[in-house]
């Protein structure tokens, strides 16, 4: 059907790869606790057209231009495991911070609900076009289920993209909603927070690390 050769395969492997924790959906997760719903959707969209980016350039071969040009992978692995590295020592010196405050609870929620970060939204994009788990999927697992005979591939790579998009949404949704509720629950609790933040920001360094010995 529309060229797929093995679609239960494919909604299943997808469900399993979008399950596995990775940097989109710990920062989607981090971001809707520490600033809400608005915040984490900005983060959710940022995601979804990253990961459109990266499946329409999947669409027009860029899989074969990396592995025809290994220089090219390396760069990619290379600056995006700067920036996920980037992003886990940002989370890291936030945990910190927040640990050693001593501040009000009141006073500390109400400065927390106004640091949002203003680039939410390009960092999430950043993100997910950086993201080893996406890279790896979208240009290696993805490709194998569009049949080459097919007439009309791009048809293919389209229905194959619409199930990933919105099982990602759903997923992501329930992180939003879970990150706010978790934020809610945890307000109280300062330290409780910064060690979650602070392992979120290990996660990214190990992503970091996971994204330069990743082979294509």
């Amino acid at each position: 059907m529309f060229g797929i050769t093995d679609l239960s395969t494919y909604i299943i492997g997808t469900i399993a790869i979008i399950l596995l924790p990775g940097p989109n959906s710990m920062y989607c997760l981090a971001m809707a606790g520490q600033h809400g719903i608005k915040t984490g959707y900005r983060v959710v969209a940022g995601i979804l057209l990253g990961d459109g980016v990266l499946m329409l350039a999947t669409a027009l071969g860029a899989g074969a231009v990396l592995k025809a040009v290994p220089e090219l992978f390396h760069t990619v692995k290379l600056v995006g495991g700067l920036y996920l590295a980037y992003i886990g020592w940002g989370l890291l010196r936030g945990a910190v911070q927040k640990w050693l405050a001593r501040q009000p609870q009141a006073v500390a929620a109400t400065a927390q609900a106004a640091s949002a970060p203003k680039h939410v939204f390009k960092r999430a994009l950043l993100l997910s076009l950086t993201n080893p788990k996406a890279i790896l999927f979208l240009l290696s697992f993805f490709v194998q289920f569009v049949n080459p005979a097919y007439a009309h591939p791009l048809l293919s790579f389209l229905v194959l993209a619409l199930i990933l998009q919105i099982t990602s949404f759903a997923y992501l949704s329930m992180l939003v909603f879970s990150g706010s509720r978790l934020a809610a629950a945890f307000r109280r609790q300062r330290r409780v927070s910064a060690a979650g933040m602070g392992t979120v920001g290990l996660l990214f360094i190990g992503f970091a690390v996971k994204l330069w010995l990743a082979e294509l």
